[in-house]
């Protein structure tokens, strides 16, 4: 996202209005009439995928913004790793729950962009109240769909990873001797590990995920994975590794 996709600077009221608007209907845009679009595009052995919607109306399912901090506030993270543990219709309903909190933000963002008092601030929010949310407008959509006696997503056969990512959870205790060795001969190979981010020593009572490509190790807290989102991701490549893709693709 860029400058282009944000109001003008009057910061008017109902120019942040037609924003939010816009940017709403490009959402229920993805999540209703383009659903199957949508629905192949949330791949979950791609990378942490957000969607969003612009003031033209449009979507998209991108990752997020490289800059830090974005310029303006980012979609939820990773929408993509529970496509194929939900019901469709309650993933779909997920995905509208933090996209209504995604377009508050960005509309209360420029808000204080805009130096709104608390009059204008009240105004707007009653403006943004009035519109149905998107959770209302897709809930609402997936609730006749289901009256129809049409389940799209009953029949689909969904794709599911078969590979899962190299991961370390904490193991149970166990009391026969050999696999007390086994635990042992573990915590000795990742006992020098240390995390590629918070640079923190292997603890076996935390989530670690290993990198497909720098075979580096990480905290699952320190890279957003946890162990449910990991069970999805078919090759895990951690940020450095992402970060140094774009590099080169640019």
């Amino acid at each position: 996202m860029d400058a282009n996709s944000s109001p003008g600077n009057s910061g008017m009221v109902e120019e942040v209005y037609r924003d939010f608007r816009g940017r709403r209907a490009g959402i229920i845009k993805a999540l209703t009439t383009d659903v199957d679009d949508f629905y192949q595009r949330c791949d979950p052995d791609m990378e942490n995928l957000c969607l969003y919607g612009f003031a033209n109306e449009k979507w998209q399912v991108n990752i997020p913004a490289e800059e830090v901090p974005a310029e303006l506030p980012e979609p939820v993270l990773g929408i993509n790793f529970a496509r194929n543990g939900m019901k469709e219709e309650e993933w779909l309903s997920l995905v509208a729950m933090h996209s209504d909190a995604w377009l508050i933000s960005v509309a209360f963002y420029f808000g204080a962009r805009f130096g709104f008092d608390r009059n204008e601030r009240n105004r707007l929010f009653s403006m943004l109240n009035d519109l149905p949310t998107v959770y209302e407008v897709v809930t609402r959509k997936n609730n006749n769909v289901k009256a129809s006696g049409v389940n799209r997503g009953s029949n689909k056969s969904k794709p599911k990873s078969k590979v899962q990512p190299v991961v370390h959870t904490k193991r149970p205790h166990r009391r026969d001797e050999e696999s007390d060795n086994l635990v042992d001969e573990e915590e000795d190979v990742h006992a020098d590990a240390l995390c590629g981010v918070c640079r923190q020593n292997y603890g076996t009572d935390e989530f670690w995920i290993c990198c497909d490509l720098c075979e580096r190790w990480f905290h699952g807290k320190c890279v957003k994975i946890t162990p449910a989102r990991a069970e999805h991701i078919k090759q895990y490549k951690c940020p450095p590794c992402i970060s140094s893709k774009r590099h080169r693709l640019s």
